[in-house]
């Protein structure tokens, strides 16, 4: 409704990183013009609450003044009957007069703007035409009653968008503007955003890291709660990530800056979550185009019911205008566009609050009717930290077992894939360390192929190996169960190496939440053997296994899954954001994992879970729901109110103190409904 809802003050207060909230957009487009100078002022004059107090005030000593008996024959003593009778009408017309100015005149102004730049059907239209219709008809209380009313419900309503928007900048206002750099064997406070790549910042305990970097100097722990929802420590030392938004816990720390300011980490999200409403879900859409339509029929109905009666049955002008006048004021679809947008702010706010990133409302919807899950494996159900397990050379005197392992590990150094970094760390043999390597080259979802001491080795997987030409490849030993990597020397098979993988901690919980939430199946795809794959699903619990695939036979078996599904359902993919970009952006929803360290994460998924932990993902479908409940929950609220209200108008059951109920207070029920899930943890 609002361009900005939160009050000057505030956004004055936090420009320095807030200055694009002016196009944030809440979906209303019936009224937000006139709300953006209510709530701030400009700093001048009255404030809407004062305004609104004084004129409640003016419009009690009106009724006051008419309805007071003793009052009334004490002028009429005064100055005589006729004379204090009118003295009396005057002294009230005045004060309703000024009280309905005091609240309503910037209304009125705003509908006359409306009208000028072609919206006839705005929130202000139907204000100004109820309300000025029933001063015409001399229905002076009811008109001041309803433009102070509506402008009651405007201002709560904007603060309760408000408090949303800021439990959000509460949550993500983890950004600090200064830092304290190395320069000269000096530190120096600067600004955050003149840190350039490369310089050396020092962080105290307590302090919050200001830019994403690599620790060169120090130990400590860190929290990351505001970025991933973890509220347990992580420990760092050299040579450890770290980002900027976290909170140094003990030591000192002196750490080497890999990204700008604009370029964090927390930079991103924190843009990312504010821009989130840019994309709408079909239901927020939908509401939308249903308000634009909507409001042009009722306002036609009304019409007809003014003017219909009268015509054709010789009915009361006044009664019938009245009615009409009423059935104004109760139409105004602001319970619904505001209160649906506000129900997917306030439930990516909470998404947020668990580390989980959602991208739109778009995708927050599609959350909650994914009925189909698919997992990539390392490093998203399991934890990519590999152990060797088994080594298997065919000719031991040619290449040796520590040989073997010498070669695969300095064949995978220029690769990022986590087999690869596992890898890294063995132990080489004493007799093959600093191999010299040359022209590295990675093929993805194959392996590698380098030239290390003069020799081409090629490691990875057995498709690779036959379609390098390799010869003498034997087969893998049947009691195997983990990843394999071959290995070849010079266009010669020269044996395999067992490498296993473990499931994360909460791999068999994630699946065991996600069928909880209605999801009906969930599918593994992995580039991993047979053997390794089956194993993993089968202790993890998933319900269907595709092995040995490349990136692309990952994207078509997705694209069988996605033409399988259900109507109106959705397949989701979660995968670490690394290897998986294609079948995430392919997938109806992407989901990554560990978006807190991964740049491909963030770009690529519609959902980024910050830490690395699979439970999120039914945690994330469990926010979609409870939100996609709350909005249909203030959709049925508001129509079903509304059209009552109506029918009960026209027939002349009802009178316009209930008329404002039915929009005033069915918007406040509902927006108050929609902030249900900023009070959840």
């Amino acid at each position: 409704m609002s361009k900005h809802i939160h009050e000057h003050d505030e956004i004055a207060e936090d420009q320095h990183h807030h200055h694009h909230d002016e196009d944030d957009d809440d979906g209303c487009e019936c009224c937000h013009h006139h709300h953006h100078e209510h709530e701030h002022g400009h700093g001048k004059g009255l404030s809407a609450l004062q305004r609104i107090i004084i004129s409640a005030v003016l419009f009690a000593l009106a009724l006051f003044v008419s309805k007071f008996a003793p009052l009334s024959d004490f002028a009429v003593t005064l100055f005589g009957e006729a004379n204090g009778a009118l003295y009396v009408k005057a002294v009230s017309l005045a004060l309703y007069f000024a009280a309905y100015l005091l609240v309503g005149l910037s209304v009125l102004r705003e509908a006359v703007e409306n009208l000028l730049h072609g919206e006839f059907f705005g929130e202000e239209f139907l204000m100004a035409v109820a309300t000025v219709g029933a001063v015409c008809m001399g229905e002076y209380p009811e008109a001041v009653a309803v433009m102070i009313l509506f402008q009651l419900g405007e201002f709560l309503e904007g603060k309760a968008v408000g408090r949303s928007k800021r439990s959000i900048r509460k949550l993500m206002d983890v950004r600090p503007d200064t830092a304290t750099v190395l320069r000269d064997g000096k530190q120096v406070a600067v600004e955050a955003k003149s840190v350039a790549v490369d310089e050396i910042i020092c962080v105290a305990p307590g302090e919050r890291v200001a830019l994403d970097g690599v620790v060169v100097s120090g130990s400590s722990f860190v929290d990351t709660s505001a970025l991933t929802g973890e509220s347990v420590p992580r420990e760092v030392l050299v040579g450890s990530e770290i980002f900027a938004g976290s909170v140094n816990q003990s030591g000192v720390l002196e750490i080497k800056v890999t990204k700008l300011f604009a370029q964090s980490t927390v930079s991103r999200v924190l843009d990312l979550v504010e821009h989130a409403q840019e994309k709408k879900a079909k239901a927020q859409k939908f509401i939308s185009r249903f308000s634009k339509v909507y409001t042009p029929v009722v306002c036609l109905l009304a019409l007809i019911v003014a003017v219909l009666p009268p015509l054709v049955f010789k009915a009361e002008w006044n009664t019938w205008i009245y009615r009409a006048l009423m059935f104004l004021v109760v139409s105004c679809p602001c319970a619904l566009v505001i209160s649906v947008p506000l129900t997917f702010f306030a439930g990516i706010g909470l998404a947020s609050r668990n580390g989980v990133l959602v991208k739109g409302s778009t995708y927050l919807e599609l959350l909650s009717k994914m009925s189909v899950t698919v997992f990539d494996k390392t490093g998203t159900l399991t934890k990519g930290v590999f152990e060797v397990t088994a080594v298997h050379p065919v000719d031991a005197e040619r290449v040796a077992a520590d040989q073997l392992l010498a070669y695969a590990t300095h064949a995978e150094y220029y690769s990022k894939h986590p087999i690869s970094r596992s890898l890294k760390i063995v132990h080489h043999c004493a007799a093959c360390e600093n191999l010299r390597l040359e022209n590295a080259e990675e093929i993805s979802g194959h392996g590698v192929r380098v030239v290390v001491e003069g020799k081409t080795v090629i490691a990875g997987s057995l498709r690779f190996m036959e379609e390098s030409g390799v010869t003498g490849i034997t087969p893998c030993y049947e009691d195997d169960r983990g990843t394999v990597v071959h290995v070849a020397v010079d266009g010669v098979y020269a044996g395999h190496i067992i490498i296993s993988d473990v499931a994360k901690d909460d791999a068999v919980q994630a699946v065991s939440l996600l069928k909880k939430q209605g999801v009906k199946k969930t599918v593994l795809l992995t580039g991993d053997t047979e053997s390794a794959a089956a194993a993993v699903a089968e202790r993890i619990g998933i319900d269907e296994v595709h092995a040995q695939l490349l990136p692309q036979d990952k994207v078509t078996c997705l694209e069988t899954l996605i033409a399988q599904k259900e109507n109106k359902k959705a397949v989701g993919f979660v995968g670490d954001g690394i290897n998986d970009a294609p079948v995430l952006t392919r997938a109806d929803i992407g989901i990554a994992m560990g978006g807190i360290g991964s740049d491909a994460a963030i770009e690529a998924a519609d959902v980024v879970i910050m830490d690395d932990k699979p439970s999120k993902v039914a945690l994330a479908v469990k926010v979609s729901k409870q939100t996609m409940r709350i909005v249909w929950q203030n959709i049925i609220l508001a129509l079903g109110v509304k059209v009552a209200i109506m029918v009960l108008s026209m027939l002349g059951l009802t009178n316009m103190m209930l008329a404002i109920f039915g929009d005033v207070g069915v918007m406040m029920l509902c927006v108050a409904n929609s902030l249900r899930l900023n009070r959840k943890k």
